[in-house]
């Protein structure tokens, strides 16, 4: 990822494009009670990948019950309530205020240098999502029973 294509890919990661309609992130009813299913960007910054982080990003996402269901050096992480999660995961933009534990708290060095990037909202992760993947790149994992802890059953 070389240093001129970064700065236009998040110009536009804020610009974004919409698309009209429902999003297809709901759960069909089971019988059970249904939940929304969010979707969300991650992005690790070229930071993060110069310091061999993508992996250690990847584990905590997967530790916490998420979904990953699309990947080009950009993720898109599924699951309950994934939007607010992911950004408290991630910790404050600034990593001098960014808790220990949180991904910026362990690894950012600096607010310009924070190893990654999430959505802050449903709205914005689906705009993210729609200028980085076509909806066949992404993966509709079958209802199953392996559920984690975090998500209703």
């Amino acid at each position: 990822m070389g240093g001129l294509f970064w700065p236009s890919a998040l110009r536009g990661l804020r610009g974004g494009l919409r698309v009209p309609g429902r999003s297809p992130l709901v759960r069909p009813g089971s019988g059970g009670p249904s939940w929304t299913r969010e979707r969300t960007l991650v992005a690790v910054k070229p930071d993060g990948v110069q310091r061999r982080l993508v992996g250690d990003v990847i584990r905590r996402f997967e530790r916490r019950g998420f979904t990953l269901v699309g990947m080009k050096m950009l993720q898109v992480w599924e699951g309950y309530n994934v939007v607010r999660a992911s950004r408290a995961m991630i910790g404050h933009t600034d990593s001098a205020e960014a808790a220990p534990g949180t991904i910026r708290g362990d690894f950012s060095v600096h607010i310009s240098r924070n190893v990654i990037h999430a959505s802050d909202s449903v709205e914005g992760a689906q705009r993210e999502i729609q200028l980085w993947f076509q909806s066949s790149e992404l993966v509709s994992w079958a209802d199953t029973a392996q559920h984690s802890s975090i998500h209703p059953a």
